[in-house]
Parts: C-alpha cells; structure tokens; sequence
C-alpha cells in the first residue's frame, strides 16, 4: 500500500497527511485477503515479523521523503509488529529486551521526524470481528455478531502469531489489574524516551471495546478509561490514538461528551473519523454518512477546542466497482473535505 500511485490517489483525494502500517497483517493469513482490512480466523490475521528485524532511522526517513515528494506529510506510524513487542503485552521473558526494542523505534522515529506513533496495547488484540455485505447498498464491510470466547493459543500475541512452533495449550488468562500494570511498566519506560525524541504515543481504545476477548482482558473499553491512561502517566508525549468508531460501539457514554472531554485536555494525537451503528457485541461500519455518529457535530466540538491534528478515514465499507477500498477511501474523504470547508467558514 506504501506505495508512489498510492500517495498519488491520496493527494488527489484531497489528504494533506498519512498515517502509515508498516506492519503485514496479512502474512501467512490464506483466510485475510489483502483487499480490505484484516478480520483472519482465530488463529488471528496472520504470522508477526522478523524479531530482529527493527524499523532503522533511515527507512522511515526514505519513507517520509516519499510522501513528501507527493506533496503529503507523514504523521504518524501506527502499530508496533508482535514479534517486537509481544512479551511487553504477555509479560514473557523477554519483556525487558522487547522495552528496548520499542525504545529504539521510538527513537528511530524521532531521528527521522514522524512526530507520533500510534499503538493498541491489546494481549488479544482486534480480533472477533465479521466481514458481510453490512453497509448501505449491500456494501462489505465489518461488524460483530457476538462475543468470542475461544481461549488464544499458544505463540499468539495482538491476534497475530509470533510463533509459529509454540507448544499446544492456551495463553494464561491475565487480569484487568495486571494488564493495567504492564501498561504501566510500558509506559514508564517509553514516556521519557519519546519525550526526549520528540514523538508523541498514541493509544487505541480496544476494539472490539469488550471487557474480554478470547479469555484476555481489555484496557479501555469505555470512553472514561482513557483517562486513566492520562492520569497514569501525565505527559505531552501520552497522547491518545483517538477513534470515534471504537468509542461509538462502547456500551457506556456519550460520544460528543468524549470528544468534549479528551480534545479540551489536548490529548489526541489523531483522530480515526469513521462511522458505526450498534454497540458490542452487535455493531456494523457504516459508510461515514450513514452511522449513528453526527460526523459534522463531532468537527465543531473539535474546532471549538481548537484540535490543529490530523483526521484518517481509518475503515471504510468496500464499494461495487474495479477498485473497492479506493472507492471507499475517496467517499469518505470528500465527505470530510467537504464537512471541514463547512465548518471553517462558520
């Protein structure tokens, strides 16, 4: 996808930044097409990376002098690859090595200058989701038909294997307590780092937002624990991957309240602008017009607390044409082009 016709088709749709996955998803997943985003079988979407394997300084650097060469701007890298950080969300053996690794990456991103790195810490990841002809005119898309409670094996970690040869037998369940503490201990070591490097750690609330998936406990499946995520560790540099579909499908809240609350602290690093019905463990992505979301209420809230960060379509319903997710994409943006023009002119 980090391609130059890519870029391209970006640019032409009217973004001014991008928000790049260097992670493959799709590797060794036969049942996770590449044409739309990942949903796999429960053995989750596909095999993790190399763990030796780090992203250097000077590959994100070419990266974003690639973008930039199309007239964009990268903004962010989101998602760290399993293999590399797996035992800091298992809390495994090799948990102290695997900070390092996250670390270097931080610092790598700082020395190439992507100012945020977007993150999901999730033991079982995104996982349990569906994909059928869900949104208006029978476009594909992706939804929930109920909880999914098959235990996760052995080797797995985020919904993506990172080892392959693992031993038979399930992941220990953790607790809400103790995954809260490995945020923590996460935390404490890479808030100084990306202070210093100048890179801002964007969180993801879990999505799906159950309280459990797969036997694991999730961080923040209603809207008011991302303040805990705040307040744990207060910084610039503790910011938050902010989505209006995962905060939407969460059972308590209100979504404007969320935005209200999170964008008057100055605490997005950016925004996923996406659109749902439904709440766990039933939802559907709908096209950007068409969810239970008021998308341009959304924009004034942001406006008025003068949010200056990116928006990303993030998931769109695939479109009945030659070129499905480019089709998608290109809705949805002229929707948020034409919203914004709306909304600077009031």
């Amino acid at each position: 996808m980090l391609t130059r016709e890519n870029f391209q088709f970006a640019r032409q749709a009217g973004a001014t930044h991008i928000v790049a996955h260097l992670v493959d998803y799709f590797k060794g997943g036969a049942k996770n097409p590449r044409d739309n985003q990942p949903t796999g079988t429960e053995r989750g979407w596909g095999l993790a990376g190399d763990p030796e394997q780090l992203w250097t300084a000077e590959e994100l650097t070419e990266l974003r002098k690639n973008i930039e060469a199309e007239g964009l701007k990268l903004e962010a890298i989101e998602n760290f690859d399993p293999a590399h950080w797996h035992d800091v969300l298992l809390d495994g053996p090799k948990k102290k090595a695997q900070l390092e690794n996250v670390k270097t990456i931080i610092r790598n991103l700082g020395r190439a200058g992507i100012p945020i790195m977007g993150y999901n810490f999730s033991i079982a990841g995104v996982c349990g989701r569906t994909h059928q002809a869900y949104a208006r005119g029978s476009a594909m898309s992706v939804g929930m038909e109920g909880p999914l409670d098959v235990p996760m094996p052995n080797g797995m970690a985020w919904n993506m294997v990172y080892d392959d040869g693992a031993p038979e037998g399930n992941v220990a369940s953790a607790t809400h307590e103790q995954l809260w503490q490995r945020l923590d201990d996460f935390l404490a070591a890479t808030i100084p780092v990306a202070e210093e490097a100048g890179v801002k750690l964007a969180l993801h609330p879990d999505d799906p937002p159950m309280p459990f998936m797969r036997g694991q406990p999730r961080l923040v499946y209603q809207p008011q624990l991302y303040q805990k995520v705040i307040d744990l560790k207060p910084s610039r540099a503790n910011a938050l991957e902010f989505c209006l579909g995962s905060l939407a499908e969460m059972t308590e809240g209100d979504i404007y309240e969320s935005v209200e609350q999170y964008s008057r602290q100055n605490k997005l690093g950016y925004v996923h602008f996406r659109n749902v019905t439904g709440k766990v463990p039933f939802y559907r992505e709908t096209f950007i017009d068409d969810g239970a979301i008021d998308m341009v209420r959304v924009l004034r809230i942001l406006k008025q607390n003068q949010f200056d960060g990116v928006l990303i379509p993030d998931h769109t319903p695939q479109m009945s044409c030659s070129a499905p997710w480019h089709a998608g994409m290109a809705f949805a943006m002229g929707y948020m082009k034409a919203a914004l023009q709306i909304i600077d002119k009031e």
